[in-house]
């Protein structure tokens, strides 16, 4: 095993800022002109996926008055907007992140939400947190595609295999696993199975830098 992962990298909504509950705000406004009462089913049902994805779901429940494309703008408008100003983290994900870069630990964002919302919650947690960050405007593919991981990596000079990754949705979780790093789930509305690789907790405060150190070393450990 490592002696400690050479970089780890996190997801961006729900999982490092508390942004689903802005996220479900942010659906319904979008699609209350045309009639369509938004759930928290159909926040679940876009959970995680590319923009396109949720785009071409809104304009199916909105009979395809307007084309997806139509949705995907309105939603990123909005959603910058509100993430401007009520950006909040999970619970023990600053400290976190903290954390490990005072102990010299390679730390990059890597969100499928576009470069306009990545930088809206940067300007609220602060930027200094996250010196390298990916963002779906980013990549060629987004999540599930492991892109914007090897892309991290990449940039970080660091071996994929080496280093762990944060992730809270399905669409996340699989881009991690498929990159071939290590992955700590902390699942929002879905379930993941553990492996050798994967490790599922409750909540980030449940870990700090000493935590890590001893996973690095023996994945296995109970957290």
């Amino acid at each position: 095993m490592l002696d400690f992962f050479e970089a780890v990298f996190f997801d961006m909504d729900g999982l490092t800022v508390d942004s689903e509950p802005q996220w479900l705000i942010s659906e319904e406004e979008v699609v209350a002109p045309f009639g369509y009462q938004w759930t928290q089913a159909d926040q679940v049902a876009c959970l995680g996926g590319p923009l396109e994805k949720l785009g071409d779901y809104m304009s199916n429940k909105c009979n395809n008055i307007e084309p997806s494309s139509y949705f995907v703008r309105e939603l990123i408008r909005i959603q910058a907007q509100r993430m401007r100003t009520q950006t909040a983290a999970m619970p023990g994900a600053i400290e976190l992140v903290k954390s490990l870069k005072s102990n010299g630990v390679k730390t990059a964002l890597v969100s499928a939400s576009p470069r306009v919302i990545v930088e809206a919650v940067l300007d609220n947690i602060g930027h200094d947190l996250f010196p390298i960050s990916i963002s779906g405007d980013d990549v060629a593919k987004t999540k599930p595609d492991p892109e914007g991981y090897l892309k991290a990596a990449n940039i970080c000079v660091s071996e994929i295999k080496n280093c762990l990754v944060f992730e809270d949705s399905l669409p996340g979780m699989k881009a991690a696993i498929d990159s071939g790093a290590w992955l700590i789930a902390v699942p929002h509305m879905v379930e993941i199975e553990e492996s050798a690789r994967v490790r599922s907790i409750k909540s980030l405060a449940q870990l700090d830098f000493e935590k890590l150190r001893l996973l690095s070393r023996d994945f296995s450990l109970t957290i």
